[in-house]
């Protein structure tokens, strides 16, 4: 029995010494695939073309917020020399902006979204043939997202390079 444990023990102590030779000729790194994504030119053109073409939907909801919160603040100003009509009109006054609010944040949410998966379809193709590349250029074993790791050093973190990887992509098209 006791042979069994001095095995044992000589198994696992040579299984890790293999298992550090191993990783320590690995070339690991990491990315960050929405900060690579989002930090590329395309990316921000698109950013800025959404945002242009959505600033009056933004406009209104501001205006909505802005005109419920002047009712708010008259109703409480004026709170105590109100009649109680007034302040139940008032009231449905600022349910209904409020309502209409919500309405036109939702509606401008999904058209957004619809609008960004519209403008980012194929990026995945870009990304994995930009980590492609440098995988080759730069003979990686690994490239793990960035998520996976606890922490990892900005030694081992290659996202810029993807990014430039993606803006290369984009400008030689």
């Amino acid at each position: 029995m006791r042979w069994i444990k001095v095995l044992s023990a000589g198994l696992i102590i040579v299984t890790s010494v293999f298992s550090v030779n191993v990783a320590a000729e690995m070339k690991l790194a990491v990315v960050d695939v929405d900060r690579a994504i989002a930090g590329s030119e395309d990316a921000q053109k698109l950013l800025r073309q959404l945002q242009e073409e959505f600033r009056t939907d933004e406009d209104t909801i501001k205006k909505i917020q802005t005109e419920a919160a002047e009712l708010l603040q008259k109703m409480q100003k004026d709170n105590e020399v109100m009649s109680d009509s007034e302040k139940r009109r008032m009231q449905q006054e600022i349910e209904s902006l409020n309502n209409d609010f919500v309405y036109q944040r939702q509606k401008l949410q999904k058209e957004v979204a619809a609008r960004q998966s519209e403008l980012f379809a194929g990026t995945e193709d870009k990304v994995r043939k930009a980590i492609e590349e440098l995988v080759l250029e730069n003979d990686y074993d690994m490239i793990l997202p960035r998520g996976a790791a606890l922490y990892v050093g900005d030694l081992y973190d290659v996202t810029r390079k993807v990014t430039e990887k993606l803006n290369e992509m984009n400008s030689s098209q």
